[in-house]
């Protein structure tokens, strides 16, 4: 055995012993807020900063666990030496680092995990602080660092499939040679996205990614290609998030909401459509007073002959006013208890505008208008609040005909599902861009009579760039895989958590880097930090994610 193999059989050993402690506390959590019918929400509401930071430690483990398996994978594969180190130890660094993190957790407060001094000792072993020491060392980021800054903005194996590097290739040349020259513009005009960008993305298959080939689009009629959608979606986010990295999000959740629970009619008709670009289409789920509380919905839906009568607002509905299609949950039975059970879904159709504002008034006397909000990045695409006045929707337009009313919630769901993945993606292609433009900057600017890249400080975070950006790559793309076996929806839920929050430090980092070129607007690193902010907010808030969704599974599951 080697000493690489070695260490990492290390890690992994610590990360079961943290992994039991976790589990641990999970179950102390899950006894305290035992009711009449299973885990109490009230009562585990009283939990929330454990059950938060239980969700980053499972997060972070997770992680590890995959960079491991990926470093691994790559050694494995490859004769080079040199080349299996670089993987390797960024994979142990980051071991080393999310060790340090959960036992920081859980040491700080171990009273609110159910834990005692006595349960901490597998966190504080002679063992566990010499290889945590011995990877973060200043000495050992430095020398990474150095060989970091030599690659030139690249940082670890991709490993992917021969059909999934060729789709990188493809876009990263469209993302390099078509966005990137229109994202400044794009971002400090406000304007909406250009076709310069539509049309070759229309041309390249873009929005048919999620619509199997029967309907017109490109995935394969009997499996899933998550892979495929990631990888396109993250080098369309290192051009720009909001000039094009988000434009393939929507099609996919209209996509799945439909295969989930259209009519065949329903299918036929709006696929191939949107499959081809033509319509544009918008999500419009978020209302202004409920946030991620989707069972809460208030836009009301009233049968009337021939269809239905939408009154309501929604709000952060992005690309509705391009958009020609909204898909909109509507609460379609009065019965508040009810719930989530009491909501449907309905396409609505409308005339598509480029501007900040629009009105569109039906045939029918009905009045759907919207307003773009101002917003400090994510810029291109345009969110907008949305006002249905009186607006009538065809009963054909209603999600799954007579027998999807009511279920417009499960629908929703499975749109839903594949956004967490792509949204990491985004966060990935963020970061991407973000790294490239410091190592490069590190290399230019000169201070004291040399570049900043040759001093420690310069490297050691560098180093940690490259290997917090190489391990969410390797955890998106393991969910990604796991995702096109029908598993992984936990997993998806813990990667979006962890690369969005990593997207907000390394741009801040890069924007560092940079000094006071990072705070201007002329330097594109200013727009990945306002950018990547966005991240932890859409696709699930990060509370909401990391409380309502992380941790209320793992307390279930122990």
């Amino acid at each position: 055995m080697t000493e690489v193999n070695s260490r990492m059989q290390e890690a992994v050993r610590h990360l079961a012993a943290a992994d039991a402690l976790v589990r641990s506390s999970l179950a102390w959590i899950k006894q305290q807020c035992a009711g009449s019918k299973g885990v109490s929400n009230d009562k585990l509401d009283e939990h929330q900063v454990a059950s938060f930071d239980l969700a980053w430690c499972a997060a972070e483990s997770t992680g590890a666990r995959f960079a491991a398996e990926y470093a691994s994978k790559f050694a494995a594969s490859t004769s080079s030496a040199a080349g299996a180190c670089l993987e390797e130890r960024m994979a142990l660094i980051f071991c080393a680092e999310a060790l340090q993190n959960i036992s920081n957790r859980l040491s700080a407060r171990p009273q609110s995990f159910g834990l005692s001094d006595a349960d901490l000792t597998s966190l504080t072993t002679p063992e566990l602080r010499r290889f945590c020491q011995s990877q973060l060392a200043a000495d050992n980021l430095e020398a990474l660092g150095r060989e970091v800054i030599a690659l030139n903005g690249a940082s670890g194996a991709y490993m992917l499939s021969d059909d999934a590097t060729m789709m990188q290739d493809s876009f990263r040349k469209l993302a390099t040679n078509v966005v990137m020259p229109l994202a400044e513009e794009i971002h400090r005009e406000d304007r909406i996205i250009p076709q310069e960008i539509l049309e070759p993305l229309t041309e390249m298959g873009c929005f048919g990614l999620s619509i199997p080939e029967r309907y017109g689009g490109i995935q394969s009629d009997d499996h899933e290609d998550n892979m495929g959608m990631i990888v396109v979606t993250e080098e369309l986010s290192r051009g720009s998030l909001g000039g094009a990295g988000s434009l393939i999000t929507r099609p996919e959740i209209l996509s799945r909401a439909l295969l989930k629970g259209g009519t065949e009619e329903q299918r036929q008709k709006w696929l191939p459509q949107v499959a081809m670009g033509d319509p544009l289409c918008a999500i419009a789920v978020t209302e202004p007073d409920t946030g991620s509380d989707v069972a809460a919905m208030r836009l009301k839906a009233s049968k009337c002959a021939g269809g239905w009568i939408l009154d309501g607002v929604k709000t952060w509905c992005t690309m509705a006013g391009k958009a020609g299609v909204l898909l909109v949950l509507a609460r379609s039975n009065p019965d508040r208890s009810l719930g989530h059970k009491g909501l449907s879904m309905f396409l609505v159709e409308k005339d598509s505008y480029d501007g900040h504002d629009f009105e569109y008034r039906q045939a029918e006397g009905g009045v759907l208008s919207g307003r773009a909000i101002a917003t400090i990045g994510y810029r291109g695409m345009h969110s907008y609040e949305v006002f249905f006045d009186h607006v009538f929707v065809p009963d054909e337009n209603l999600v799954g005909g007579p027998e999807g009313e009511g279920k417009g919630f499960y629908f929703t769901m499975a749109g839903f599902a594949g956004g967490r993945i792509q949204t990491a993606a985004r966060a990935i292609g963020v970061m991407q861009a973000a790294f490239e433009r410091a190592v490069s900057y590190a290399q230019e600017r000169q201070a004291f009579g040399k570049p900043i890249g040759d001093f420690q400080l310069t490297r050691a975070k560098l180093a940690r760039m490259a290997t917090l950006l190489t391990v969410s790559r390797q955890f998106t793309y393991a969910v990604g895989r796991l995702m096109d076996q029908g598993q992984g929806q936990m997993e998806a839920s813990m990667v979006k958590l962890f690369t969005c929050r990593t997207a907000e430090w390394l741009t801040r980092e890069a924007m560092q880097i940079h000094g006071g070129m990072g705070y201007a607007e002329e330097s594109p690193v200013s727009r990945y930090f306002l950018d990547a902010r966005v991240l932890s907010i859409f696709e699930g808030a990060e509370e909401t994610l990391a409380l309502k969704v992380i941790a209320r599974a793992l307390i279930d599951a122990v």
